[in-house]
């Protein structure tokens, strides 16, 4: 459980500082977390995405910092839980679909994402970020699906799926390419994901804001 890990080519011993900008960059997760907490008043959904978001960015700094098993699940389990939250959320909110639905939404997620990431492992290079890659899919599922009857939130989602898909990108190179650039690319990772999972909220937020000016408009007459 403590001993040190080597996962990512900054590292290259096992010293508090070792991962100097894989660390300082989680930075990003805090200021997408303060930004939306001040962007989220009044929504309680929204304010609890947006302390698990800067809950992600100190576990990742323990990570970065104190690199071993036990700082591995303060970097892994926020994530899980922002992504839970947050399809519970979209599940109730941007489908409409109520009841056992997000519910159903949540404990399903666990046995797609074991076959969409088998899948997704047999055509592409995945390595070390095959437990995340099945998450852009859901995205533009549930995009194509509210697209239906709310367009500008459905590219907003496919908006986030897209910077999700990049962060993956140099997630996933980071090693492959550390002999040519011993800094890496995870802090890359840091940066745009905390864009994607901030732009997230706020893609929840303006469809919240949305349905409520046209329940409005629609009780007026």
């Amino acid at each position: 459980m403590f001993d040190p890990i080597d996962a990512y080519c900054e590292r290259t011993s096992p010293a508090y500082w070792a991962e100097p900008v894989n660390a300082v960059t989680n930075l990003a997760f805090l200021i997408a977390a303060v930004v939306m907490w001040r962007r989220t008043a009044g929504m309680p959904t929204g304010r609890v995405l947006s302390v698990v978001l800067a809950v992600i960015g100190v576990g990742s700094y323990l990570f970065h910092t104190h690199a071993n098993g036990l700082t591995a699940l303060t970097d892994v389990l926020p994530i899980l839980a922002f992504i839970l939250i947050y399809l519970f959320a979209a599940t109730r909110d941007l489908l409409s679909w109520r009841g056992w639905w997000p519910w159903a939404a949540v404990l399903g997620f666990f046995p797609y994402t074991v076959a969409a990431g088998s899948a997704l492992g047999a055509v592409l290079p995945l390595t070390s970020s095959a437990a995340y890659t099945p998450i852009p899919p859901l995205i533009l599922a549930y995009a194509w699906i509210v697209g239906r009857s709310h367009p500008r939130t459905a590219w907003g989602m496919a908006l986030g799926a897209v910077i999700q898909i990049v962060s993956l990108t140099f997630r996933t190179l980071d090693e492959p390419l550390c002999d040519a650039w011993p800094l890496g690319t995870h802090f890359l990772w840091h940066i745009l994901n905390a864009l994607m999972l901030g732009w997230m909220i706020e893609v929840w937020r303006r469809h919240i804001l949305a349905q409520a000016r046209l329940a409005k408009a629609r009780a007026r007459g």
